[in-house]
């Protein structure tokens, strides 16, 4: 590994250990030239995931696109960033789970929804007005019985 700082290829582990999502592993490094530390994180390397989108178009999974909007459906509501994360890592689970190599997008948007559902109900109308594009006053209400009824 190549020491950030000096740019030595002569590092060595000092420390190892799980991260705190348990699906990566956390090392501590020390640069035999200069002497810094640093941390690397290790994640096991899955199948690339292709997302197939409504216009039956395809591009590369990206979490990002997810993790952006879970932020915008979660924006001034009482939910931590760690939620957030854990939410986004417990989709990307269920994703990688089903070991297929393409995904629609309708299901991540559904896998998504069944998580912000037992979140928080606000942020999950959110992302559902969204998602499913309510078209007027009437679904959105349809919507909003269904969580009542929960």
């Amino acid at each position: 590994m190549k020491c950030p700082f000096c740019g030595n290829d002569d590092t060595r582990v000092i420390d190892s250990r799980p991260a705190d999502d348990n699906t990566s592993i956390r090392r501590r490094r020390l640069c035999d030239s200069c002497k810094k530390r640093f941390t690397t994180y290790e994640k096991v390397e899955t199948i690339p995931l292709v997302v197939i989108k409504k216009d039956d178009s395809r591009e590369q999974y990206d979490r990002s696109k997810i993790e952006a909007g879970v932020l915008r459906a979660c924006h001034k509501r009482p939910v931590s960033i760690n939620q957030i994360n854990q939410l986004v890592d417990e989709v990307e689970t269920e994703l990688f789970n089903r070991e297929e190599k393409e995904i629609p997008t309708s299901l991540i948007g559904e896998v998504v929804m069944d998580k912000l559902k037992d979140l928080e109900a606000v942020a999950y109308v959110r992302f559902a007005s969204v998602y499913r594009e309510f078209k007027d006053v009437n679904t959105f209400m349809n919507e909003l019985k269904k969580i009542l009824d929960r």
